[in-house]
């Protein structure tokens, strides 16, 4: 792979286009509405007496659970819906801010229900901690609903233990996911409690409307985006499997074609999940990224064999069928705002670049850390010659913990080897796709030469 030498420029020029206004509009919209159930929620409570029952031990421990588990409620919705693939969500944060978004407010969802549980017991027990285990049994099984409830909170404390970084480390990504899909059946136990016991529910219309509409259209976004469409859409299209391809390093490209892929709406730098109609184990989706732009006609992404589920991918036969869902991302053109591009991966996270480059058009440069063989070697330097765009390798293993670069750049500092490679790096929008560690130091490394961070977009593949 030769180096092609980026270009100065003078003025990155701003190109804020239409699709990106609407995003930003959405986001705004969403945290304005997150803000707002919580605000209502919790105005419920104080004029429903919440804040009179803090005057007392034992019913001050009361309201203060009923007024997390209001909170968690809302969250643990939230959390659902971040991860419910709704479009319009998917295209103004992209997957991973909503990923990043999920974890958080799972986790603080999960934080707020444990806190319900524990302060409406203690209340109930007379604010006696020492008769609070006693009468959590006694709640448990003679109020309506808890018995679902507490089984719904095991589920729920399953999905939180595994999503700690250790024990995902430690799990397949294929247990990881199915374990993880019981959030869905903890959500679902919760409701009948709300309904018999929660007296914030039917307390007055308003607050049965807005709390009905919630779950309503929670289940709605899961059933028609995670189900319907997904199904919908592999019927459609029929994708089938036409070829295999050894790329080296462990990577097979899959070249697919199908029928009416156009209408797909699939963009070069997204992914999809797929199902390959293969035997045991097609239940199971992975996330694996376009390896070229699509053309309407046939899809091709490139898999690295990490000893999951991935290595069965070098052994499809051509006729293979593939279900899909997606496309999912934001790492395409829809969220450029600069006329100049910087396009930066590692490894396998190099297949999203590779596409990428096919699509983009003006002032772009490929910064490409690899091992070994660079994946796609040789159809890079055909498209730099082609399309005119700045290539630059950095070869071999990473030279350090604190680094993102190959040895190959020598001894300088990342900042400065990046500002040596890219002079007008602060000008640019910025694409990265690799590991989730090694894609938070070239984060820094951007912010450090003066990216803004609007202009920083990335995708991880670790899980």
């Amino acid at each position: 792979m030769t180096a092609v030498a980026a270009r100065p420029g003078r003025h990155a020029t701003r190109r804020v286009s239409a699709p990106a206004v609407v995003d930003r509009r959405v986001r705004t919209a969403a945290e304005a509405a997150l803000c707002a159930a919580l605000v209502l929620v919790t105005f419920w409570w104080a004029t429903g007496g919440g804040v009179t029952d803090l005057g007392g031990w034992a019913s001050g421990l009361t309201s203060l659970g009923r007024l997390t588990g209001l909170l968690a409620s809302v969250l643990l919705l939230v959390q659902v819906l971040l991860m419910a693939r709704v479009p319009l969500l998917e295209r103004a944060f992209g997957q991973d801010r909503l990923a990043t978004t999920h974890r958080l407010v799972g986790f603080t969802s999960f934080t707020g229900m444990l806190a319900h549980i524990g302060l409406v017991t203690w209340g109930y027990a007379a604010g006696d901690l020492i008769a609070t285990p006693g009468e959590l049994w006694n709640l448990t099984v003679s109020y309506p609903g808890m018995l679902l409830a507490a089984a719904g909170t095991v589920c729920l404390v399953m999905v939180v233990l595994t999503s700690v970084k250790a024990a995902r480390a430690a799990l397949r990504y294929e247990s990881w996911h199915l374990l993880h899909l019981y959030a869905y059946l903890g959500v679902g136990l919760a409701l009948p409690h709300q309904l018999w016991t929660g007296q914030d529910l039917g307390a007055s219309p308003a607050r049965t409307v807005f709390w009905w509409t919630l779950w309503a259209l929670t289940a709605a976004a899961v059933l028609v985006y995670r189900v319907g469409l997904p199904l919908r859409r592999s019927l459609r299209h029929r994708l089938v499997v036409t070829s295999v391809v050894d790329e080296g390093d462990g990577c097979s490209s899959v070249h697919l074609a199908g029928r009416h892929l156009e209408d797909l709406q699939v963009r070069a730098g997204q992914f999809l999940t797929w199902r390959f109609l293969s035997g045991a184990g097609w239940t199971r989706a992975h996330p694996y990224s376009l390896s070229a732009a699509p053309d309407g006609r046939s899809l091709r992404i490139t898999v690295k064999n990490l000893g999951d589920g991935s290595g069965q991918v070098a052994g499809l036969h051509p006729g293979t069928r593939a279900l899909v869902e997606g496309p999912y991302g934001r790492l395409t053109d829809r969220a450029r705002t600069a006329t100049k591009v910087a396009l930066i991966g590692a490894g396998v996270g190099i297949t999203p670049v590779r596409a990428l480059a096919e699509e983009l058009t003006g002032d772009v440069v490929v910064l490409h850390r690899f091992t070994g063989s660079a994946v796609f070697a040789r159809e890079f330097a055909v498209l730099a010659a082609e399309r005119g765009f700045g290539l630059i390798p950095l070869p071999g293993p990473r030279r350090a913990h604190d680094s993102w670069l190959g040895a190959g750049v020598g001894p300088v500092d990342d900042l400065a080897a990046l500002r040596a490679r890219v002079p007008d790096i602060a000008e640019r929008e910025t694409y990265v796709c690799g590991p989730e560690p090694w894609t938070r130091l070239v984060v820094a490394t951007l912010r450090a030469a003066g990216v803004p961070g609007d202009r920083v977009h990335t995708e991880t593949f670790g899980w």
